[in-house]
């Protein structure tokens, strides 16, 4: 176990940095760099026993965190557009007057409602994603799917979402 533990921090100490600038230049945002770092070592913690070629380590990484730079992306896009339509602005605007609170909670509801006219597997994918920010490997595993399908599904998944709330962008 000791000698696992070495080598993860070996690892983290020689390829940190070259995450999290590919993250940074990527983004354009120091926050989003660093989260997508910390979700790139967190899967390289947990599929380190699974790399058969240890010479191939720093692209291996790497392209874990480009994967994870394009989930974390998509997932702020995906928010940023239900948000926008439950609040019918851009997320800037702070609610204030009961009656915004009153409009607000309408549209959020307009959404639950949509949520729970989709088919439940699409309702599932949904959540796990979007709501719940399991990771497409552990949705796979949630739903007894692989992770294409996952990918697949959440993407056709969205678009009747999307339909059904009026966004059909």
């Amino acid at each position: 176990m000791r000698e696992g533990k070495l080598q993860i921090e070996q690892v983290y100490d020689a390829y940190h940095r070259d995450v999290y600038h590919f993250a940074l230049y990527y983004t354009n945002n120091k926050q989003e760099a660093e989260d997508i770092t910390q979700e790139t070592f967190l899967k390289v913690l947990k599929q380190f026993d699974r790399l058969k070629d240890r010479s191939k380590v720093k692209t291996w990484i790497l392209s874990i965190a480009r994967n994870t730079a394009v989930d974390i992306h998509r997932k702020h896009k995906i928010r940023r557009l239900l948000t926008e339509k439950i609040s019918h602005q851009p997320m800037i605007k702070e609610v204030k007057e009961p009656q915004d609170i009153l409009v607000k909670n309408e549209d959020w509801q307009e959404v639950q409602d949509a949520l729970m006219t989709l088919k439940s597997h699409d309702r599932t994918i949904i959540i796990c994603r979007m709501l719940k920010d399991y990771s497409i490997q552990e949705t796979a595993a949630i739903l007894g799917i692989s992770e294409v399908k996952v990918r697949v599904d959440f993407h056709r998944a969205m678009a009747r979402l999307r339909k059904k709330v009026g966004r059909d962008d």
